[in-house]
């Protein structure tokens, strides 16, 4: 697996990358890192997990045959808009992937569409420091040869059983995605990665209730908020619906 991520990812030569077999968790393990003052940045591969992290405290189901990764990066930003780290790294990753001729989307906020149908998914967790964000671990599951439940899609099954990236290929460019879109978010700003995350953003123009009211999403704002304006008659106002309150359906 080292090769093609050497080759990918060459401009970064002081990327420390650790690949296991099976681990409980690559997010847990790159927090041990840190906790040391290992290097950072760095990233942590593992072809199976026993006690992945999902969003919102749910169990990532990690069966061998997919591809589970952390990488730990050193990051200045103000915790209010931590979600940032999210949009950025979902936004490099499906740039990444499109470039391959993977049509891959954005579902709000954190999941990777294939077909309409569950790809991955990305958690982030951070540590704060005299009030600001000093650190990331940025986690990425990906389903390629793995069972996935009906609402999901590995590689394999929509390449009909043709494989046509490798493994290692396939790390290098999800973290070679969450390296640019968390560089871009740290030279500049949340405000120059939406309207790419927006772009990708398969629910965009979607309807949907949310407590008991009907309306449009018209987009995301900077803490990642879903924006919906209301569609009963009469309504004008716009609903922020913070990541975790909803979650949208696959098809």
């Amino acid at each position: 697996m080292q090769g093609a991520l050497s080759d990918l990812l060459a401009c970064e030569t002081t990327l420390p990358i650790e690949v296991f077999l099976e681990l409980d968790s690559t997010n847990v393990l790159l927090w041990q890192r840190y906790q040391v003052q290992c290097t950072m940045p760095r990233v942590a591969i593992a072809l199976a997990q026993t006690a992945g992290r999902g969003q919102w405290g749910r169990t990532w189901i990690s069966a061998p045959g997919g591809l589970y990764l952390s990488v730990l990066l050193p990051i200045k930003l103000d915790p209010q808009f931590a979600y940032g780290l999210t949009l950025a790294s979902v936004w490099g990753i499906v740039e990444m992937f499109q470039q391959q001729g993977l049509p891959v989307q954005i579902k709000w906020p954190n999941d990777l569409l294939l077909q309409g149908k569950k790809l991955g998914g990305i958690k982030t967790e951070t540590k704060v420091s005299q009030g600001k964000i000093s650190a990331a671990v940025v986690g990425v599951g990906i389903n390629y040869q793995n069972p996935v439940p009906p609402t999901g899609i590995n590689l394999e099954q929509f390449w009909q059983g043709e494989l046509k990236i490798k493994g290692d290929r396939l790390a290098a460019l999800v973290i070679a995605g969450i390296l640019q879109g968390t560089k871009k978010l740290a030279h500049s700003s949340i405000e120059n990665i939406l309207p790419g995350y927006l772009k990708h953003l398969k629910n965009l123009g979607e309807t949907i209730t949310y407590e008991s009211h009907q309306g449009i999403i018209t987009g995301v704002n900077q803490k990642g908020e879903l924006l919906v304006k209301l569609t009963a008659p009469g309504a004008s106002s716009i609903v922020k619906i913070p990541p975790g309150q909803i979650s949208l359906g696959y098809e």
